[in-house]
């Protein structure tokens, strides 16, 4: 494997990693109603995961031009895709999960306001 595809399938971990942590701070914000904190880690997670994404396209990208050599089959690349997606399935499901909370949160208002 090169060392430049070496190199992007570090920064899509990374990035992704980064982003994993976002996403536990924004829950353990969450669980203390801190919801100011939670706002603020997941806009970190997706500028994390959006630089992760875009270190993924420009390397697919360098495989497509008409001088493009393929590279070779890398598994560093391969599990760097792997946990970009699985990334992406938890800042969805944190979304929800915050969105949920939030609803929970303003019906326990609703219910001490009677």
């Amino acid at each position: 494997m090169d060392d430049l595809l070496s190199e992007q399938a570090m920064k899509i971990i990374l990035y992704a990693g980064d982003a994993r942590v976002n996403c536990r701070n924004a829950l353990i914000a969450v669980e203390k109603n801190d919801f100011e904190t939670t706002k603020k880690e997941m806009a970190i997670a997706k500028d994390n995961i959006t630089q992760a994404h875009q270190i993924q396209t420009k390397a697919i990208q360098s495989e497509m031009g008409e001088d493009a050599k393929p590279h070779p089959h890398s598994l560093l690349f391969t599990h760097a895709q792997d946990t970009l997606m699985t990334i992406y399935s938890e800042i969805n499901l944190t979304n929800h999960l915050i969105k949920i909370a939030k609803q929970i949160n303003e019906r326990l208002l609703l219910l001490e306001q009677e």
